[in-house]
């Protein structure tokens, strides 16, 4: 009973640190298309931040510039996706995939160019690095039955982006749901003709929620790189970007259900990786492989057959065009 208490303990503190940034990514997501821009390039963009901040870290041995930087990096991409899809009212999934491709690409070639390493960037250590934090009292409490697990490993002992991306939650609902800012954006999700009527400019509405979406995949980015890895590595977003906005949609477009949707995603992955290697009774070991699928089999079930019907913002994936 004790052994099967502590797997649980274990798998619970890895879906936090695994959900990190894929609940960045979705609320990154979630602002963007309830403002009516469709944006598949949550895995450029976290791709991209974890690669700025990786370097930028490894140069100055600054974990705080590295976040700068990987900030700054995600929303200049967030920018070139408005000025194609905003300004020029381009196609948003093909701004998206573009953006994804090029990142894809972009950074590998820089980090070989720069350092020599193979494609990706040195590896960072100390200050060059966000640490996890220890709460007061928690290697005391270590020993206690059920409690002190709990708050050791569970609610103690993970880096501040954790708390960050949990925080960001109820600061969403709050944002979209009880403030102006977000009763606008809401507005020129399912309406942009009426927010245009009332003297307020739907192009300025949606630069501003790309340049949320910007500062949240850039913290999510440089979390992979330099707070939950040491160092920028070749696609280690490794398709959570997509996750995130399978876990948007699978959460019908709200903070909170999102939030349990990548929680959700993020548990299939921490067990997948206590599963590998692992002989089954009466089953044996099952191929890594299979087990390394198990995130994304589940993204297309649930997108399939569980999530209902899922509707999104009237006027989203729609460049608005002003009548003259």
């Amino acid at each position: 009973m004790e052994e099967f208490f502590t797997m649980i303990v274990l798998i619970a503190d890895a879906t936090l640190r695994v959900s990190t940034p894929l609940i960045l990514a979705a609320l990154a997501g979630l602002y963007a298309e309830r403002s009516g821009v469709v944006d598949i390039a949550l895995e450029g963009k976290l791709l991209g931040a974890a690669f700025a901040a990786a370097t930028v870290a490894a140069v100055t041995h600054s974990a705080w510039l590295g976040l700068a930087a990987g900030i700054t990096f995600a929303v200049a991409l967030a920018m070139i996706h408005a000025y194609a899809c905003v300004t020029h009212k381009g196609d948003q999934v093909v701004s998206g995939m573009a953006i994804n491709i090029l990142v894809a690409g972009l950074g590998p070639t820089l980090a070989l160019a720069w350092f020599r390493q193979g494609g990706q960037t040195p590896r960072v250590e100390g200050g060059a690095r966000f640490h996890p934090w220890s709460w007061p009292g928690a290697e005391a409490v270590a020993d206690i039955p059920v409690i002190g697990p709990i708050y050791f490993e569970i609610i103690s002992g993970h880096n501040m982006f954790v708390y960050i991306a949990v925080l960001c939650v109820p600061l969403t609902a709050w944002v979209i749901y009880k403030t102006r800012f977000g009763l606008r954006l809401r507005a020129v999700g399912e309406s942009p003709e009426a927010v245009d009527t009332a003297g307020i400019s739907v192009d300025w509405m949606r630069y501003q929620a790309l340049i949320v979406t910007g500062i949240l995949c850039g913290i999510g980015g440089t979390y992979l790189s330099i707070a939950q890895n040491a160092g920028f590595l070749r696609n280690m977003s490794a398709g959570q970007g997509f996750i995130a906005l399978a876990a948007l949609i699978f959460g019908k477009w709200r903070p909170w259900p999102t939030m349990f949707a990548c929680f959700l995603f993020a548990f299939t992955d921490a067990v997948q990786t206590r599963l590998q290697g692992v002989d089954i009774p009466g089953i044996g070991i099952i191929p890594v492989q299979f087990i390394q699928a198990l995130p994304f089999a589940l993204t297309v079930i649930l997108l399939a057959g569980f999530v209902g019907k899922a509707v999104a913002p009237r006027a989203s994936g729609i460049p608005y065009i002003k009548e003259r």
